[in-house]
């Protein structure tokens, strides 16, 4: 924050993202929400192509963690919950961070955030006071200034609240603590208030899990990089319930489980690790994260984060709700509070991930470039693009419509009929789709058709009826 040039492997990280961000709005995949009107800080919406895109991760998420299962159910918890939730989680009295302010522009940093780019170390429970001791020093030495203009007049640290506040009822109803309702900060707050209902509901037996996709709000103070840190955001937790002595067993296994589930789906072991948190919250006994190496963020990032929470969260809602949430084992009588470990991935970090991943430009013959996502084909948002030659010949714009309504029986499909084949392919190329499907004057004589490659740009003459067992092959190989 102290410097106001940046080096040029920052510039190089920016040009990286600028890129990214232009390939999104430009074919449709992320736009800033509320645009006409200004736009929101932090929050986006995505278009066509990036709705597609990010369902493909999440199903493919839920797909292993629950589909080929069975030892995980799932659950769709909503996003209002009772006020007292928040209070046993401990959310209401501590989901805070530290804010400082510059006056002249009033731009918002967090404080431990600055703190840390000095090389002070201090975590998420160092009080506030502490903080301003640090930042007060910075300020004596002359190096404490605003990242956006320089300015040498910032505010003092003070607690900001990240949850995010409504009320249900009378809309004329002051908003009251008896009265407020949060938009949770996090979607396993609902699974653990069903964990009770899922065990006299079902057949399930400890060890299981409770996975669900939903949506959570924050109120960062510091929303920023795109859709690595929003306002608004959906995450995919699955929580596993145990007794503690199975705790060491099932935390590796799911380590291993969720490392080898990055590697199918195309990202590189030297592209990912792992970090284990030194500084534990109070009831937890380890917690790592895993970290992708991104381009446009200019180095590792947290995806996703495996951690053993012990009994807390279960013990708090039964002492706050006064219902009895312990676990009798039928074999051995033993009665207990089960212990929980959790992993959080955050969706729309995948969604970056991939796609910070798959961005490739390179060049085709001298002189002549393509950007193209090379994505793993099961989440391309659209897996087969069919073109007649010529949009101007009827009897080519039929045969394609043709083949095109029987694959998109199948297949997530585009029929594309727009400029000239050349410029398809490219278009095809920057959304990802991974085969592009042309029907030209010999297919009314032979019913084949050009199958070209997304990645290798290769081109193979198929048979029409071969077509689906070709394309289904291809994507599961």
């Amino acid at each position: 924050m102290a410097e106001l040039t940046q080096p040029s492997s920052a510039k190089a990280t920016a040009g990286e993202m600028e890129k990214l961000v232009s390939l999104c709005k430009r074919r449709g995949f992320v736009f800033p929400s509320s645009e006409i009107y200004g736009g929101l800080a932090g929050i986006y919406d995505y278009g066509h192509y990036g709705t597609l895109l990010k369902n493909n991760i999440r199903d493919a998420w839920w797909s292993a963690m629950v589909q080929y299962r069975d030892d995980v159910v799932g659950l769709d918890s909503a996003i209002f919950m009772h006020p007292k939730t928040w209070v046993a989680s401990g959310h209401v009295g501590g989901f805070n961070d530290p804010q400082v302010d510059c006056r002249k522009c009033k731009s918002r940093f967090r404080a431990d955030h600055i703190l840390e780019e000095f090389g002070v170390n201090i975590d998420d429970k160092t009080p506030v006071e502490e903080l301003n001791v640090h930042l007060n020093k910075l300020r004596e030495e002359k190096k404490l200034k605003c990242a956006n203009c320089g300015s040498t007049d910032l505010t003092e640290a003070k607690v900001f609240s990240l949850m995010v506040k409504s009320n249900l009822g009378s809309p004329t109803d002051a908003l009251t603590e008896e009265n407020v309702v949060y938009l949770r900060p996090e979607t396993c707050g609902g699974i653990y208030l069903e964990y009770k209902n899922t065990v006299d509901s079902t057949r399930v037996k400890l060890p299981f899990g409770i996975a669900q996709v939903g949506k959570a709000f924050r109120n960062e103070i510091v929303a920023r990089q795109f859709v690595f840190r929003t306002r608004e955001f959906e995450q995919m937790e699955m929580q596993y319930f145990l007794h503690p002595d199975m705790m060491k067993e099932k935390y590796e296994m799911w380590k291993e489980t969720r490392h080898k589930w990055y590697l199918e789906y195309g990202i590189s072991a030297e592209d990912i690790r792992w970090y284990q948190h030194e500084k534990l919250a109070h009831y937890a006994s380890e917690a790592y994260d895993v970290e992708y190496n991104f381009k446009s963020l200019g180095g590792f990032k947290e995806v996703e984060g495996v951690h053993a929470r012990g009994n807390w969260d279960l013990s708090q809602h039964s002492k706050f709700s006064g219902v009895d949430l312990s676990y009798l084992d039928e074999k051995t009588g033993e009665r207990f509070i089960p212990h929980i470990m959790e992993t959080s991935v955050g969706l729309a970090r995948l969604f970056l991930m991939f796609l910070d991943k798959a961005f490739v430009e390179e060049e085709v013959k001298e002189g002549e470039t393509r950007t193209v996502l090379k994505l793993d084909k099961r989440l391309a948002p659209i897996k087969v693009a069919i073109f007649p030659l010529m949009k101007n010949k009827p009897e080519l714009v039929e045969k394609a419509r043709n083949i095109f309504d029987d694959l998109k029986m199948k297949f997530m499909c585009e029929f594309d009929d727009n400029g000239n084949v050349g410029k398809r392919y490219r278009r095809q190329d920057e959304i990802g789709t991974p085969f592009c499907v042309t029907v030209d004057f010999d297919t009314l004589e032979d019913s084949a058709v050009t199958v070209r490659d997304r990645d290798t740009m290769q081109q193979e003459r198929i048979q029409i009826y071969d077509l689906e067992s070709y394309i289904s092959n291809k994507l599961n190989a």
